[in-house]
Parts: structure tokens; sequence; C-alpha cells
């Protein structure tokens, strides 16, 4: 399974990014749009994704996993294809729109999926390492988009060299995802019966269950009325408000002072750059201990930096503009431990979709409005866009730091209550006569984590 989700997660990052990296191959005179249509198509992407976010999510817990992303993947591949051939906005916009309504299925799926396979301990650190293919992601496409610009085929231009290249990658993987990629560990191809069964004890830790098909409404209303939804909502769309730094890079560095080539070779750097502080970043939340704000919260610290600097040192530094860019791409590293803390703290099959949709609506809401302000009269130094990022980063952390307290002293109160019986004693019958034949451990009965009062939340 890991080289499947790793891989996956570098495609889709890559083919949401193309649109950033076509910036300067040309698709802004080769699709006859401007800035403001440009900064539109961005917006477009997150507008499908939060409309269809809720639905992809249903999907996910009604329709096997893997086979449910497999399908989008394909329809994403086409629709990347087809960017190719669009010659207008209104060309580009559908194709945006449709990796919208794909893009839904991708990360909540892999988060469920994360939490059937990995213990709590575990999900922090197996979550940076599909967010490090975001990193790979970018080095890999900026070389393709390096080589496309030495590609001389006449009217077709380097963007669309770009978009043709992802796109057959990504339809390649849509089948070898359908055929290996599992649904949960109790159907999981590469282990044994028996080694199916140890990949389900293991996860007996998490007080979390397995899978379950069946909506349940309690479960449902529980999620919407639980604080910590909201304060993972409203992380994932104040910290994602600054994620259209991804399709506004390119445009950033060549500001700075850079050529159409030096500022594609440069964006390999921003992929090597966003691999070693999400490892770092994923790393110390996993083994310092109660340490997932403080790690996030450090990481934030050194973007705000960074964006202060971008914003303060004079045009004529267009070196030390750079690093300083590269200083605040940091930024990413805490929305992933957020995504893999949002798993550990969730229990319920119901409840956990509920709270990935819920997360991943702010996640649209943040992206959709972050391309609003990157525009044309604030170009080249971009002063105001940077100041709404170290605002928001700011905001993000003082955040983060606010749900670690609201969980510690959740855990402090169920510490005082006590052991929890209510459950201990569950049986399920073997006849229609209901007499009790099997006793289900705590662990395996689907239970919430408000339910569930021998539940402690992960710090």
């Amino acid at each position: 399974m890991p080289i499947f989700d790793t891989v996956l997660y570098m495609m889709q990052f890559a083919d949401k990014t193309t649109l950033g990296q076509s910036a300067i191959l040309g698709i802004m005179p080769g699709a006859h749009i401007n800035q403001d249509q440009f900064n539109w198509l961005g917006t477009i992407f997150y507008l499908f994704f939060l409309a269809f976010e809720y639905p992809q999510n249903l999907a996910l817990q009604y329709f096997p996993v893997g086979k449910w992303m497999s399908i989008n993947i394909f329809v994403w591949a086409v629709a990347l294809l087809c960017h190719a051939a669009a010659s207008s906005f209104g060309g580009l916009f559908a194709c945006r729109a449709f990796l919208g309504i794909c893009e839904g299925a991708i990360t909540p799926g892999f988060m469920i999926v994360t939490s059937m396979f990995y213990t709590r301990q575990e999900q922090s650190q197996r979550t940076g390492y599909w967010f490090l293919m975001n990193g790979t992601a970018i080095i890999v496409l900026g070389l393709v988009a390096y080589g496309t610009l030495h590609i001389k085929t006449g009217s077709f231009m380097p963007w669309q060299w770009l978009m043709i290249i992802t796109g057959i990658i990504t339809l390649v993987v849509s089948v070898l995802f359908w055929f290996f990629f599992p649904d949960s560990p109790a159907t999981a191809y590469f282990l044994t019966p028996e080694e199916r069964v140890i990949a389900v004890e293991r996860i007996k830790v998490n007080q979390a269950g397995v899978e379950n098909k069946h909506w349940k409404k309690d479960q449902f209303i529980e999620c919407l009325t639980d604080p910590k939804t909201w304060l993972f909502f409203f992380i994932a769309a104040i910290s994602n408000v600054t994620n259209s730094l991804s399709n506004q890079r390119q445009i950033i560095v060549a500001g700075f002072g850079f050529n159409a080539l030096q500022t594609t070779l440069l964006g390999c750097v921003d992929g090597a750059v966003e691999i070693i502080v999400i490892f770092c970043t994923v790393t110390s939340a996993t083994y310092w201990k109660n340490g997932r704000a403080y790690s996030g919260s450090l990481a934030y610290c050194v973007a705000i930096l960074g964006s202060i600097l971008v914003n303060v040192l004079p045009s004529s530094t267009k070196v030390g503009l750079l690093f300083c860019y590269w200083i605040s791409i940091t930024q990413i590293a805490p929305f992933v431990v957020m995504l893999a803390w949002v798993g550990a703290v969730t229990a319920g099959h119901t409840k956990r979709v509920t709270t990935n949709a819920v997360v991943m609506i702010g996640y649209a809401v943040g992206n959709a409005a972050g391309p609003q302000y990157w525009k044309k009269r604030y170009q080249p130094r971009n002063h105001i866009p940077w100041a709404i990022l170290s605002a928001c980063w700011f905001v993000s952390m003082v955040l983060l730091l606010v749900t670690r307290l609201y969980l510690a002293r959740e855990n402090a109160k169920r510490e005082k209550e006590g052991h929890d019986s209510t459950y201990d004693d569950v049986y399920i019958s073997s006849d229609a006569n209901g007499e009790k034949a099997v006793k289900v451990d705590k662990a395996f009965l689907d239970l919430t984590d408000i339910q569930n009062r021998d539940f402690r939340y992960v710090l």
C-alpha cells in the first residue's frame, strides 16, 4: 500500500499545481486569459471541491474506498488532458471544475484509510509521508516544465505539453490504483488471513473501530456539535487562504527578477524545501510527547519570519528575497500535522467521515478565497498579499494552541470520571432468540470519542 498512496498523492498535487507551473509556460496568452481570470481558475477548482465535498465523503462511506478513489482519479486524468485543448477561459473553467469535483475524494479517502491501517501514534508520520510527495511533485513538475520549454512544435505550447504528460501519467496511476489499492485491512490483498487479523487487532488502541458502512444520524449530529470540529474547520480555512502560493509561486519568483528558465529550475528547490520542513515537523510531532500543536506552531513562526522579510527587504536583493520566500514555505507543515491530528482524535466511522468533510470544506473555503488577493496591481513585490499571509499564519498558530488546550482539559475531565463500564459487556446474538454468543471488544463497537469515555485525546 505505501507505494501506491505516495505515488497517487504525488500525481494529485502535481496535477493540481500544473496551473501555477503553466503561468510562465504561456497559458495566459495561449488560452487568451488575463491575470484576474487566471486567479479565478484557482478559485473555481475549490468552489467545485467545496460543493461536492460532503457527497464525496458520503460516497467514501457507502462504496469501497479504493475503488471510489480510482474512479475519481480516472476522471481527474481525463479532465487534465482536456486542458491542452482549451483555448478560452470557458474551456479551462470546465476542466478545473471537474478537477475540483474529483479532488474531494482524494485527501478524505487517504485520511480514512490511514486511520484504518495505523495507530494514532503512527498517523502523524504516515500523513507526513504522503505530503512529502507534494515536494517531490514540485521537483518532478519543475523538471518536466523545464523540458517542455525546449520542445518546439509550432502552435502547441509548452503548457499544453505539460498537461498532456501529467495527464497520461495520472491515467496510468488510476488503473493501477483500481487493482492494487486496498479498501480496508480486512480486504488487503497483500496480507494473509492471519496478518489481516493482526492488522485489525493492532489498531484496537485507537478505540475507533475499522469501518462501518451504515450512516448514523447520532454521530453526524455529534460531529456538528463538537467544539473541536469547528476548531479544526477554522484552522483549515484560515491556514489555506495562504495555499494560493502554490499557483502564484512562479509569478512571485519571476517578480524578484529571474527569467522563465531560471524560475522554472528554481521551482524545484521549492519542492526540496517542502520535503525537508514537512519531514522535520511531522517527525517532531511524532516523537515530541504531546507536541503536535507545538511542532505546528514552531513551523508557523518560521513562516511568519520569512513573509515579513519578503515584505521589508529591498527589491535589489533578489537572492535574499528568494531565500526568504523559501523560508515561508514552512507554512505547509502545520496543516499536515493537523490533518493527522483530526483522525487521531475522532472516533466513530460516520463521525470521522463527517469531520473529514467539515475540515475539507474549510480547506476549500480557504483555498477558494486565496487567489483573489493576488492582484496585478500588487506586483511585483505583492506587499499586501504577503501581509495577509503573515496574519493568517499567526491566527492559525493561535487556533492550534487553543485546540490543544481544549483537548487537554477534556482529558483531565475524563481522568476524574474514572473507568466507564457502560460498554464493557456487549454481545452479538448468534440466533433469532437473541441469546448471548460473542462478546465484542469496546474498541470495535463504532463508538465515538464522546460516547467512549475511556477515549483519550492525543495532544
